[in-house]
């Protein structure tokens, strides 16, 4: 069993400290912890003092599970606590390693979504979402991936990295189709509820899908680690509780009580993200239009980050590294496997945004000069 090498975030870790702008991330604002303290009652404040520095209860606290239960009008018996999202896939992944097992992911997706099953020997199938069809996903196409020893599909809605979404139509036929085969669902959220126009209800609201949901996207709370699974079926619940026993163990109580924290005010906590990603945005549909020659996008439909594409090169690498030198950081498509593109977050950058595009500008500038001299 081997990894290869994390190529995105060994690529954020060597650019980040000399970053002024970060517009590789993949989050929103961040929070402090003093803004968090500000929103808890006094009870909760109390709690937070004379919380045990000792393991949390496998499945997470009550208190905690019935908070998220709620946003999703499902039982706290039906949530599962992980650490982060990526200790829910990684759990997924290997209860569905067993000889000739296949998976079927999209393509581009967060990197770990193809390494992590590819690592544990499972068959990693793809479904393309392209731009030329607006990464939109294709139900037909992912079904054409599944076949008896399929053992689960994964949907990303807001996807990560283009921003595309999938309709509530196309995810109850997915879970249709799925259910009569005996194939699993999982359905990734960490963006929900963080869209442009109507939003879509959560796939745990329409289906009997696996939902996935953490702090790090939506809520903009990464040091949290914490996350969650919403599971219907009482027998996958006890194999995810029984992974995480051997996996993690636990997450914190004080960490823990923070993130009931944010969902008691989540209201306040998404509002943010919105304003911060919306008021970015506007100024991302200038810098596009502007640049229209050298640049295409499709415009995210939700969470806080796009896939925009390099018209005439073949590799965005080189502008990403001109990007860098400037101060700004964005992430190449070959982290990705699609060289051509690059990631660029618009949720984590709270000022100076439009500084931020000066520097994409140059850098732009820089390599398509380049470019034409080869």
């Amino acid at each position: 069993m081997k990894l290869p090498l994390f190529l995105l975030d060994e690529w954020l870790e060597r650019h980040e400290s000399t970053t002024r702008f970060n517009l590789a991330a993949s989050t929103g604002p961040s929070w402090r912890l003093e803004e968090l303290l500000e929103l808890m009652t006094e009870d909760e404040k109390d709690r937070l003092y004379r919380t045990p520095l000792t393991y949390c209860p496998g499945t997470g606290a009550e208190s905690l599970r019935e908070a998220i239960a709620s946003m999703y009008g499902a039982e706290a018996k039906e949530i599962q606590i992980v650490t982060g999202a990526s200790e829910a896939l990684l759990s997924l992944f290997y209860l569905a390693a067993e000889p000739g097992a296949n998976v079927v992911v999209s393509q581009p997706c967060f990197p770990p979504m193809a390494t992590v099953p590819e690592s544990l020997g499972l068959e990693v199938r793809r479904y393309t979402l392209r731009h030329e069809d607006g990464f939109n996903i294709d139900p037909e196409a992912v079904e054409h991936q599944v076949d008896r020893n399929t053992k689960l599909v994964l949907v990303n809605s807001p996807h990560n990295p283009t921003g595309t979404t999938v309709s509530e139509e196309a995810l109850r036929h997915l879970d249709s189709f799925c259910s009569k085969r005996g194939v699993q669902l999982v359905v990734d959220e960490v963006y929900h509820p963080i869209y442009r126009n109507d939003a879509p209800r959560s796939a745990a609201e329409l289906t009997e899908a696996t939902v996935l949901g953490d702090f790090s996207k939506a809520f903009s709370l990464a040091g949290l680690r914490t996350g969650w699974v919403v599971e219907r079926d009482p027998e996958r619940r006890k194999q995810y509780w029984n992974a995480r026993a051997h996996f993690s163990i636990s997450n914190n109580f004080p960490g823990e009580l923070l993130a009931e924290v944010a969902v008691r005010n989540r209201d306040v906590v998404f509002e943010r993200a919105r304003t911060v990603s919306e008021t970015n945005l506007a100024l991302l549909d200038g810098f596009f239009g502007e640049n229209s020659d050298h640049l295409e996008w499709v415009r995210p439909a939700g969470g806080m980050t796009g896939f925009p594409r390099l018209v005439l090169a073949a590799d965005a690498r080189t502008f990403c590294e001109a990007a860098a030198a400037r101060g700004v950081l964005l992430a190449p498509g070959d982290c990705f496997g699609v060289p051509n593109h690059f990631r660029l977050g618009f949720g984590a950058c709270t000022e100076r945004f439009d500084q931020a595009l000066v520097g994409v500008s140059e850098a732009l500038s820089e390599a398509m000069a380049s470019s034409s001299h080869r």
